[in-house]
């Protein structure tokens, strides 16, 4: 092919991709939102934008406060701290902090009748927090939630639900109203990871378990899973495990009793629940709980896992689908290897502290280069709902950026895609992957 007309191609190609990538709808395959009729479990606005646990770390690198005195200030201190330490005093150009720029120049700055797909305005960020303050106060819930998903073109986002939180719980029992843009996700955490209290809270509720898993328990167990999923209808079902994870259970790293019992848990109980529902189970491995613990939240840390825990899943039940995304960066290669193995595993996201442009970029490029279009590559993990805007804002670009060396490559080896292709592709990666692997038409 002529340089001249490859060039002229490659152009023609990168403009279809962006625009086909910032025009599609996404369905955000794990975040922690809540619906408006959850109340208060919707953190929204200005200071909880300010105050999650990204930049709680960032912050208490560069102030001379305690941890302590620190928690002690209200939500609005806390986040009139953040402003001043890290916005004011130095530039913000961590990944955490250009997302609260990117967030408030388009949410506070943009028409709120923007509808998805349309280019977004935004100007100059104002260096007066309380000008945001202002400009955010008269947003109901509703119209908070509406206005955010326009502005990120979210179609629908998986929520974390936790049946042991007696908070969330209770909304559930009271059968609160749901938003159908919010997917529920039943979380499986306190049974995989804490089991004897889980147990004791189990026995409260009346169900008959034993810790040691004897008598009734493993049916008792799937009694409660089935209950929950006939009560929140989820797309999947969901476990956070740390990088000591192995199956089957031997592992020098935990308990020994500890891991049996998970890996019975897992065998006779999930594993069973979920290929009976047609329910995928999602792992996200690799979190150090706690490694300072004074952070709270903001006190997690990351370790290496073991991808032969995840191979030895897919190997031993075929029948189940797994979604896994691992948190090391030096997990990722070994995961997307063991996908093109493993038909029943899709990887999925670039997680926590993986949701930084140069780790995007590398790792969105292999998987592009391993698996094809057949991955799900990002997801936002949003606590908050503003940051749906700045996550997808963020990651929509690097993924269009991805995908278009690809075809430039392609091209290049004689391959032109047209239009209608690459649309193709961008729909299965902003979403449709995840509804094939459901096996379910999207809603």
């Amino acid at each position: 092919m002529p340089a001249e007309r490859a060039a002229s191609l490659i152009s023609d190609i990168s403009e279809t991709v962006t625009r086909a990538v910032e025009e599609t709808p996404v369905t955000d395959v794990h975040t922690h939102l809540y619906p408006p009729g959850f109340g208060s479990l919707l953190l929204r606005g200005v200071d909880e934008l300010l105050t999650y646990h990204y930049l709680v770390a960032e912050v208490m690198r560069v102030v001379d406060l305690s941890y302590d005195r620190f928690w002690a200030l209200s939500k609005r201190e806390q986040a009139n701290l953040i402003w001043q330490a890290l916005f004011l005093e130095r530039s913000p150009v961590s990944e955490a902090c250009r997302g609260v720029v990117t967030t408030l120049a388009r949410l506070v700055r943009s028409d709120h009748r923007q509808a998805a797909g349309d280019p977004v305005r935004t100007g100059p960020v104002s260096r007066d927090l309380d000008y945001y303050r202002a400009a955010l106060a008269g947003l109901s819930a509703q119209e908070h939630v509406d206005r955010v998903f326009a502005l990120a073109n979210v179609r629908r986002v998986v929520m974390t639900n936790d049946p042991f939180d007696p908070v969330e719980r209770e909304f559930w029992l009271a059968g609160t109203d749901r938003d159908p843009r919010f997917l529920a996700a039943l979380r499986l955490d306190p049974l995989l990871v804490a089991w004897p209290a889980a147990a004791s809270q189990l026995l409260a509720w009346g169900y008959k378990v034993e810790t040691s898993l004897g008598g009734r328990t493993v049916s008792e167990v799937r009694r409660f899973l089935e209950e929950w999923i006939a009560r929140l209808d989820p797309v999947y079902l969901a476990v956070s495990l740390g990088p000591d994870f192995v199956y089957p259970g031997a592992s020098t790293a935990e308990p020994a009793e500890e891991a049996v019992i998970r890996a019975r848990l897992i065998d006779e109980v999930v594993l069973p629940v979920a290929r009976e529902h047609g329910l995928p189970f999602a792992l996200m491995i690799g979190v150090k709980r706690q490694v300072n613990p004074a952070l709270r939240l903001a006190g997690d840390g990351v370790g290496r896992a073991c991808v032969e825990a995840v191979e030895h899943l897919c190997k031993a039940h075929p029948e189940n689908k797994f979604m896994v995304t691992m948190l090391s960066r030096e997990n990722q290669h070994e995961l997307t290897v063991a996908a093109r193995k493993f038909r029943n595993l899709m990887p999925f996201g670039c997680w926590w502290f993986l949701n930084n442009p140069s780790l995007i970029t590398e790792i969105t490029r292999f998987r592009l280069e391993l698996l094809g279009t057949s991955f799900i590559p990002q997801h936002s993990d949003a606590r908050v709902l503003d940051q749906l805007i700045y996550k997808w804002a963020h990651s929509r670009s690097l993924i269009a950026q991805a995908l278009t060396r690809q075809y430039e490559l392609l091209v290049e080896s004689g391959w032109v895609p047209t239009r209608e292709e690459i649309e193709r592709d961008v729909k299965a990666l902003m979403g449709g992957n995840f509804w094939t692997f459901l096996g379910r038409g999207e809603p």
